[in-house]
């Protein structure tokens, strides 16, 4: 057990690190795709209205409950009242399950790594896919070692481990978007691409997209699983929760958007529908990459962003579990972080195997693999994020106060946590189920 709670050591290595939190895949190949199965622009700027004006206030709940509580997300609620003891170990199962098919995906991510380090690529990527996930060894083999890469951070600790992971990849990440978004723009569709971005066709606004946007910007901070809060428990006490917030926004949107810009010339360029779905990042974009002059160079760094993008989620999502496992078993650090790797470890292998030989496995008509996927991002996220904003709006007494202060922001705030958000989120919740 940890004898003091762990702090960053500056707010900039606090906005680093829950920046990298929220950047994910999510913003990488997720974003970009529902913006284009949802109508490129009015997408885009539907999801910035939500993100700004909605959003924040999960985002100030959670990052406010960690300041104040100084706990990970279980006993906080524990804190509030032993009967919302379960909402915190809902929190923990949310993020422990995740990782177990989020990894599966990074095993994919260090394969590509590798067959672009090595300038082997196939001719046809549709094929290889298919032919590499469908293994049992070497998916699972790549599975594990990014587990053990991901988990080394959290077991080092918040200042030696996840603080330095964040402010050494986040940079690289943000260097290598530049990058690619730089040489995106250079391409001949560059112009078709971005006209697609940025010039609403509101023909595609309805319910279906707005709801679709509203769970696209919960995945993509990373709220109603406990990770922005375990990290809000880090924070200094002089840190304002709402500046913090908005600062994690504007980022995490910029990224988001500049990752659109990298991938819609590109997409364009080479006639890819841009609605192409999951295999974007590892059909689609690597056969583009292969007809590219240095074609093993974009690749490479291509995959690299989306390493750094996954693993620093990662790390956030690890941490979670860890602190959980901490506080309230009162174990080491390092037996925590051992623990959660190994629940990981054993939930991960078969979530790897749905797509070989348990690909005949289903739960409700769902792999493993897809099942994972399915119920923590459209059941579990916006149900946690919708108990978290009414404990919040009304088992703590004033919570608005110490989150946005008595002026009229703090009443607006109040109003938003107590009626208009979980109303959003009971729709957002029933579309999913």
């Amino acid at each position: 057990m940890e004898d003091k709670r762990p702090e960053w050591s500056s707010h900039l290595s606090f906005i680093i690190a829950t920046v990298g939190s929220a950047v994910g895949l999510g913003n990488i190949w997720r974003f970009p795709y529902i913006m284009g199965k949802n109508g490129g622009a009015v997408f885009l700027f539907t999801y910035l209205l939500i993100i700004a004006l909605i959003c924040i206030i999960p985002l100030c709940c959670e990052l406010g409950l960690g300041k104040l509580y100084k706990q990970d997300a279980v006993k906080t609620f524990c804190s509030i009242s032993p009967k919302y003891k379960w909402v915190g170990w809902l929190c923990i199962l949310t993020v422990t399950l995740i990782p177990c098919f989020y990894f599966v995906v990074g095993g994919w991510i260090l394969n590509y790594i590798w067959i672009f380090l090595k300038n082997q690529l196939p001719q046809n990527f549709a094929i290889y896919f298919s032919s590499f996930s469908s293994q049992t060894f070497m998916p699972c083999f790549l599975t594990i070692l990014f587990l053990i890469m991901t988990a080394i951070f959290p077991y080092r600790g918040v200042n030696k481990g996840i603080e330095k992971a964040n402010n050494l990849m986040m940079p690289l990440f943000a260097l290598i978007l530049t990058i690619l978004a730089i040489f995106a723009l250079t391409l001949p569709g560059a112009k078709s691409g971005l006209l697609f971005m940025f010039k609403p066709d509101f023909s595609h606004f309805d319910k279906t997209m707005i709801l679709t946007a509203l769970g696209q910007a919960l995945f993509t901070l990373s709220i109603g699983m406990g990770t922005i809060l375990t990290y809000g428990s880090y924070m200094k006490d002089d840190t304002n929760i709402v500046k913090s917030a908005y600062t994690l926004i504007i980022c995490d949107t910029i990224i988001a958007i500049t990752a659109g810009i990298m991938i819609f010339p590109i997409v364009f360029s080479f006639g890819v529908e841009p609605s192409a779905g999951a295999s974007l990042a590892f059909i689609s974009m690597p056969q583009m990459f292969s007809q590219l002059p240095c074609s093993a160079f974009f690749g490479l760094i291509f995959f690299a962003l989306l390493f750094f993008a996954s693993i620093t989620s990662g790390i956030s999502m690890m941490e979670t579990s860890v602190a959980a496992f901490i506080d309230n078993f009162k174990i080491s650090r390092k037996k925590a972080a051992i623990i959660t790797t190994a629940i990981i470890a054993v939930i991960s292998i078969p979530a790897s195997l749905s797509f070989g030989v348990l690909s005949d496995f289903k739960i409700f008509d769902k792999t493993i693999f897809d099942l994972l996927d399915y119920t923590t991002s459209n059941i579990f996220l916006p149900f946690n994020t919708l108990i978290i904003c009414l404990i919040a709006g009304w088992s703590i007494p004033y919570f608005w106060k110490k989150v946005f202060g008595e002026g009229f922001l703090g009443g607006v705030f109040n109003i938003l946590l107590k009626f208009a958000v979980p109303v959003i989120l009971i729709c957002v919740l029933v579309t999913g189920v």
